[in-house]
């Protein structure tokens, strides 16, 4: 997935929505690390929570082009 550019963001666009879900089912496990390499999933969820419109719309385009175009 990572040499691939398509499967790089679909990767990224997954985790981003994992640890939004994650994060709205448990807080806590999210937010005690907030630094260091952990702290990686609390900014995406933080992203999947705050840009929830814009992941939404991008989950929707790459599904689209992964069951269409390819």
């Amino acid at each position: 997935a990572i040499f691939n550019f398509q499967s790089l963001l679909t990767v990224i666009l997954l985790l981003i929505c994992t640890c939004a879900y994650i994060r709205s089912l448990a807080p806590s496990v999210l937010d005690r690390n907030k630094t260091g390499l952990l702290g990686i999933f609390w900014k995406c969820a933080r992203i999947g929570e705050r840009k929830s419109p814009y992941v939404a719309v991008c989950c929707v385009v790459m599904a689209f082009s992964i069951l269409f175009i390819q």
